[in-house]
């Protein structure tokens, strides 16, 4: 089976590193031309540096530089990239971070922070994608399909995690977002979908696998004993954009090793 998605438009937020890379160089390859969002001036050589790897392995796409908790860069960006390349086809949400604290402890700005990136940011692009997918409407050209949004959530719109109560509801959100545009937009033949990614390696989770005393801690966590990979969440999400996924909206699909199925119960408890 060989996925192309050849000459559609992927806008991947937070795409300058992390699991966000990963998805825009698989979307690359696959064909897609992506638009590899990037917050702010300081990540800058980060997402030139993504694009470089896209267009040295021959795939194309540009930088964009647009914080996605602001609405009016957001329909800037989208603004820009309909009008230089025609349409979006493939949003992906995935920008995202963590202002972790003991809740008692956790600031509102800490709070606001994470709900704004997080959870709000992935509401004004899903809102701004929509409008652009009804405005087009399908074209068998491009895909069966009249759009596809795929949300970044986490296991732990699933798992409680203590000391991360902002990133937690923001990820049980986003579950709740997905299901309701996939239900209001089915009809319209948008799907929307959400990839839960477990433990990757990336640098916002450095703490968690940078020593081995980290790691092995890690794997208690995790019944494939291996960490996660950036291209892990790619391959899916290449998957998902795709036309052989078109009977598949309104889910959320764990790239965890297993950790969803609670390993520390292996025992019994």
């Amino acid at each position: 089976m060989e996925i192309s998605l050849n000459n559609q438009v992927a806008i991947v937020t937070g795409a300058s590193s992390g699991i966000g890379s990963g998805i825009a160089k698989s979307l690359a390859a696959a064909g897609a031309i992506v638009i590899v969002n990037h917050s702010s001036e300081r990540s800058t050589d980060e997402a030139k540096a993504v694009l470089k790897q896209i267009t040295d392995a021959g795939g194309k796409g540009i930088t964009y530089q647009c914080d996605v908790s602001k609405e009016d860069q957001v329909i800037s960006m989208f603004q820009d990239v309909i009008s230089q390349f025609g349409t979006v086809d493939i949003l992906v949400n995935n920008a995202g971070v963590q202002k972790d604290a003991k809740f008692t402890e956790m600031t509102l700005e800490q709070w606001n922070t994470v709900i704004d990136i997080n959870l709000t940011g992935q509401f004004l692009c899903a809102r701004e994608a929509i409008k652009e997918f009804l405005r087009r409407g399908v074209d068998p050209s491009r895909s069966v399909a009249c759009g596809k949004i795929i949300h970044i959530s986490s296991v732990h719109e699933v798992i409680p995690w203590a000391g991360h109560a902002n990133y937690a509801a923001s990820k049980g959100a986003i579950r709740m977002l997905m299901q309701t545009l996939a239900q209001e937009y089915g009809p319209d033949k948008i799907r929307v979908n959400s990839i839960c990614p477990g433990a990757i390696k990336t640098p916002i989770n450095k703490d968690a696998w940078d020593t081995p005393q980290a790691l092995h801690s890690l794997m208690t966590l995790i019944p494939y004993n291996r960490i996660g990979k950036p291209e892990d969440i790619g391959n899916l999400a290449v998957f998902l954009a795709s036309d052989f996924s078109d009977y598949i909206s309104g889910a959320s699909i764990f790239v965890d090793g297993g950790m969803t199925t609670f390993e520390s119960f292996a025992s019994g408890g």
